[in-house]
């Protein structure tokens, strides 16, 4: 009862019945506080359209806002969203609007506050909360603020929607520009993006190229370049080129180093080149220097020349080492060759002495002055040289023998020479050769001091000051060598007490010690530590007895492969090929070298001869070097001369003779290196003719495109020549020809797009404007047959007569037309009389049926000419004709003009026919006759 009373007594804004509320609401007033109550309480009612309504009636923007999201679907809480937030309707103010309107991401909402906002901020709000391209284009071309348009079509990026927004926007032409402007730059952009990677590519293939290519002076200064091209570019490459540039980087950096390395090989070879150099002119010095103390001792002894002859041997097989390595110079062997026979003179005057020793010792004992003389003349002892303390006492004995002899002698001993010896005895100080500059003070010093001229005082000075400076030598060579023969002596004891050094070590260091001590000479020498010594030097000679037999095995293996590889080397030159390439044969000869140095050492007696042979034949082999790479050098003079001649030559075709350049190209790359000297010279030499053969190339195609380009020109404007040409009459075609004519005459074009284009568009307009001139012929022809209408309907009305039973008429065409009959219609007129004459009366059904179907076949004919298609009943007929049409064509090609005026002259030559058939297919003809004129726009 109690719910009974409360729906009775409730307001009708609270009545269970939809309808009944929405009545109610639309008599609420908002401006009432407790009317708004109700309005606010009908806002949340299930009901979508009473909730609408309660909302826009309390202009509740929040709380409509709020429930869209539930009736997105429904129209009309969108066009209320819409005119709310557009400002069409309500009191909210924009700044809310607005930022509602950023909170909105439906695009058909906001595409309609674009589109229909009160106020632009509001509009440009709902504009960037718009990401696709589609509404950005709508409201590029359809909204009606100008600002809007433009920021939206700022905001398109993509190409598509670019080429779309340039086609439909046509209201604005900034947009327009906007978009024809992004366009243009995105082309440009892809033209620049391509370019871009067409350098990448060229400099990608130009680094690999470059990676293969073999070293030359200017291998680095273009690969700078090539990095320096590759940094500059602006645009990032892809993975797959930045991997390929990294590898081609690696390959020419690892020629590059592979360059270094063997440059700094070839240092370090032209180092120890030049320290065997200095070791070589150290042992010449030395061995220079001891046979120098030989002519100044006081005389010879057996040991001097024991110690000369191990001096020798020595030298012999460092000599030798050091030659097997690196050649001597000239400068070098002369001096070599020259203590080499001052020591053969020395041998064999020390032999001579031993043979005569006895005797000459007997004859000296006996007083024999004629053996004595025999004797020392059979010795011949050399001037030079110092004689033994023997021949020194028999030449004193025969100088006394005679008065005149000693005479003679001591006037020989004059003080000019006693002046040049002391010059000898201070650069022997000077030099520090005490064991020359001792011997020959002793041998001076008896002489000057035996002087007794007023004279000879200087030279007594100056001897004396001399021996002051040997003693003085002599005292710091003690000083220095005593404790220096006491650290060789520990050091040659802790040698020989070492058992666990290398056999090679041992021995270097065994020789180096020896080498020290036998430079100390007699400086600080005692018995003592020479037998120590000497003791320990034997102990370690009995150590590396089993070593140096081993030694001597290898030796004698390295020797026999020295002496295989001078005999495949002696094979070689023995039957060189006479195309030999000289970098092959460089290649030999630096194999060959390196075999020779890794097979050693070799046996020292017998190494200077194989030494020479290899020498030998490596001079052979670097002579044929020269002649091949001389031969080399001539063909690439050879092929500069065709270079120049090919450039120089007008008769030929440039393309032949850039071939033919290429060709030459690929014989200079098959020949080989010329001369180190001459090689870039020639090459240097031969690309500037080829550049210069190749710059006419290219100025020639810059020549021909430039022709190409104005052929293009003339051709561009010869097509809108006659674009712009519209023909009147069907007289014109000789125009078309002539223009035909001058195309052929601008063919052919050059292959490319433009010139493709040109083709299609002219193929167009050829095909038009012979269709008009077609047309215009057709309709001239319906002119003519208009222009004897009256002719056709004299014979008409005279084929009428005829069949009525009068004698048959000729038709004159003068006296019915007043022009002259046009050629196409003369004979078929003649043909209507003869018919009309020859034709016997009555006429029988076969005849009348004979005359319809020629009727109806012509006017069947004529509408496949005019519209292309006919009546039902008329499909056989059109058949029949098609096939005829199709024969004809075979035999002989005609053109629609020609068929409709055969068509109408068969129709003006048929007869007689009755007035009554011709009615029947006469209206038909007639507008078939219409529609061909009107087959051109007036």
């Amino acid at each position: 009862m109690y719910g009974l009373l409360r729906r009775l007594f409730a307001p009708r804004w609270q009545h269970p019945d939809p309808e009944v509320r929405r009545q109610a609401l639309a008599r609420l007033d908002p401006s009432q506080a407790e009317q708004r109550e109700a309005l606010q309480a009908l806002a949340h009612d299930s009901e979508s359209d009473i909730r609408l309504a309660a909302l826009l009636a309390l202009d509740d923007i929040q709380g409509l806002f709020d429930a869209y999201s539930d009736h997105r679907q429904q129209e009309a809480w969108f066009n209320a969203m819409c005119q709310r937030l557009g400002g069409l309707e309500g009191n909210t103010d924009l700044h809310q609007r607005q930022a509602l309107v950023e909170q909105l991401d439906e695009s058909r909402l906001l595409n309609a506050i674009a589109l229909q906002g009160d106020n632009l901020n509001l509009r440009l709000t709902a504009l960037a909360r718009l990401t696709d391209d589609n509404d950005l284009i709508t409201q590029a071309c359809h909204n009606g603020v100008a600002t809007v348009r433009h920021r939206a079509a700022e905001r398109i990026e993509d190409e598509e929607s670019l080429k779309r927004l340039l086609k439909e926007a046509r209201r604005d032409r900034h947009v327009v520009r906007l978009a024809r402007e992004k366009l243009g730059q995105k082309r440009t952009d892809a033209e620049w993006l391509a370019q871009q990677q067409q350098q990448r590519e060229q400099l990608l293939q130009q680094l690999e190229q470059q990676a293969r290519a073999p070293w030359e002076p200017l291998y680095g200064g273009r690969l700078r370049h090539l990095e320096r091209e590759w940094k500059g570019l602006a645009h990032p490459p892809s993975a797959e080129q930045e991997q390929r540039f990294h590898h081609a980087m690696l390959g020419c950096r690892r020629t590059l180093h592979d360059h270094e390395t063997q440059e700094q090989a070839r240092q370090q070879s032209l180092a120890r080149r030049d320290e065997a150099e200095r070791t070589r002119n150290q042992l010449l010095d030395g061995l220079e220097e001891t046979l120098e103390g030989l002519h100044h001792a006081t005389e010879i002894t057996e040991q001097d020349i024991d110690s000369l002859r191990a001096q020798r041997q020595l030298f012999s097989q460092r000599w030798q080492a050091l030659s097997d390595l690196h050649t001597p110079s000239e400068l070098a062997r002369q001096r070599y060759t020259q203590a080499i026979v001052q020591y053969e003179q020395c041998l064999d005057a020390w032999h001579r002495w031993q043979d005569i020793s006895v005797t000459l010792e007997q004859a000296l004992t006996d007083n024999d002055y004629s053996a004595m003389k025999r004797l020392l003349k059979a010795c011949a002892w050399p001037e030079t040289l110092t004689p033994p303390a023997l021949i020194q006492r028999a030449q004193a004995t025969l100088a006394t023998e005679s008065k005149e002899i000693d005479d003679s002698h001591q006037a020989s001993v004059s003080l000019s020479t006693l002046e040049a010896e002391l010059d000898s005895f201070e650069h022997l100080l000077e030099r520090g050769a005490f064991k020359s500059a001792s011997q020959l003070h002793q041998r001076l010093k008896p002489q000057i001091e035996g002087l007794k001229t007023a004279d000879a005082k200087p030279l007594k000075a100056r001897l004396k000051q001399l021996g002051a400076r040997l003693a003085e030598l002599r005292d710091w060579r003690g000083f220095v060598a005593g404790p220096k023969r006491e650290q060789l002596c520990a050091s040659i004891d802790a040698l020989a007490n070492d058992q666990h050094m290398a056999e090679a070590a041992l021995d270097r260091h065994h020789r180096q010690l020896v080498k020290e001590w036998k430079s100390l000479g007699d400086a600080a020498a005692n018995r003592e530590q020479s037998t120590r010594f000497r003791a320990a030097s034997e102990r370690i000679h009995e150590r590396l007895g089993p070593w140096r037999d081993q030694l001597s095995q290898e030796r004698e293996a390295n020797l026999s492969a020295r002496e295989q590889l001078c005999e495949q080397l002696e094979t070689l030159l023995a039957q060189p090929a006479e195309n030999a390439d000289p970098d092959v044969l460089r290649e030999i000869r630096d194999k060959a070298r390196h075999q020779w140095r890794h097979y050693s050492p070799v046996p020292r007696e017998r190494s200077e001869a194989v030494g020479q042979r290899f020498g030998k034949i490596r001079h052979q082999l670097q002579t044929l070097i020269d002649q091949r790479a001389e031969q080399i050098a001539s063909q690439k003079h050879a092929l500069i001369e065709e270079v120049k001649a090919l450039r120089s030559d007008e008769q030929q075709p440039l393309a032949q003779r850039i071939s033919q350049t290429k060709q030459l190209q690929q014989r200079w790359r098959q020949l080989g290196r010329a001369p180190k000297g001459a090689e870039q010279s020639l090459w240097k030499a031969f690309r500037h003719e080829c550049d210069q053969l190749f710059a006419q190339r290219d100025a020639h195609k810059n020549e021909q495109a430039a022709r190409q380009q104005q052929q293009l020109d003339a051709m561009q404007v010869l097509i809108d020549q006659m674009d712009s040409w519209q023909p009147t009459t069907a007289r014109e075609a000789s125009v078309l020809e002539d223009f035909l004519s001058q195309v052929n005459g601008l063919e052919p074009l050059p292959r490319n797009r433009r010139s493709e284009g040109m083709q299609r568009r002219l193929s167009g307009i050829v095909r038009a404007k012979r269709e008009r001139l077609s047309r215009l012929e057709i309709a001239d022809t319906v002119e003519q047959w208009h222009l004897i209408l009256p002719l056709v309907n004299a014979h008409l009305a005279a084929d009428q007569r005829y069949l009525a039973g009068e004698a048959a008429e000729t038709v004159n065409a003068t006296e019915v037309i007043s022009t002259p009959l046009p050629a196409a219609f003369i004979e078929a007129h003649h043909t209507r009389n003869r018919q009309r004459h020859t034709t016997p009366l009555p006429l029988s059904a076969e005849d009348k049926a004979a005359l319809a179907d020629s009727v109806s076949r012509l006017r069947v004919h004529l509408a496949l000419l005019t519209s292309g298609s006919v009546r039902q009943t008329d499909e056989p007929l059109r058949l029949a004709i098609q096939v005829e049409r199709l024969n004809e064509g075979i035999r002989q090609e005609r053109s629609r003009p020609e068929e409709i005026i055969d068509v109408l002259a068969a129709l003006l030559a048929l007869g007689p026919i009755s007035a009554e058939q011709w009615e029947r297919e006469v209206k038909e003809l007639d507008n078939l006759l219409s529609d061909l004129a009107r087959v051109l726009p007036p």
